[in-house]
């Protein structure tokens, strides 16, 4: 019996130059972003509490543990009006696709009676996706409001928040 060869990992490793050029290639456009962040940050933060308030991110968690039909209505609302706040700082990028993914899974499903006899599968991806959304909007308006402009070492919500529209 022969036996496979084990592929080695691939590593991603860029070169000081290539990691210069990308830098220069996506820091104008990591400024505008954190620019168009600081500009909107009124409407980030106000969207920011609401859905950490009661009925966004309280009542929607207990919803799912409860097993009530509002998870659907409470949580994927939100998840969607944070994704249209996110996608509104820059348009023209596409959204990460973990993110993007994530998203989908988890908005856009109605409830049936049948979802209650496997309820994680069907719910959980909508916790997941609110969670992941909410802690991009968290980090948005933190960021924007911390920084006067982009950081050379970045701190690790930062660099979430970049990953989001792929600059990083």
């Amino acid at each position: 019996m022969k036996r496979k060869a084990k592929s080695k990992p691939q590593k991603f490793e860029l070169s000081m130059d290539e990691y210069r050029k990308l830098h220069e290639r996506l820091e104008p456009e990591e400024k505008r972003l954190l620019k168009r962040a600081k500009r909107r940050l009124p409407k980030l933060k106000a969207l920011l509490a609401e859905v950490s308030g009661h009925w966004g991110y309280e009542d929607g968690i207990y919803r799912f543990y409860h097993q009530s039909c509002k998870v659907y209505y409470r949580l994927q609302p939100a998840t969607s009006k944070m994704v249209e706040e996110l996608q509104a700082l820059a348009p023209h990028l596409k959204l990460n696709p973990y993110f993007r993914q994530i998203v989908a899974d988890g908005t856009g499903k109605g409830f049936k009676q049948t979802h209650n006899k496997n309820w994680l599968k069907h719910t959980r991806p909508m916790v997941e996706a609110f969670f992941h959304t909410r802690h991009m909007l968290e980090m948005a308006c933190k960021y924007a409001e911390e920084l006067p402009e982009p950081p050379q070492f970045l701190p690790s919500g930062y660099a979430t928040f970049l990953y989001l529209y792929n600059l990083r």
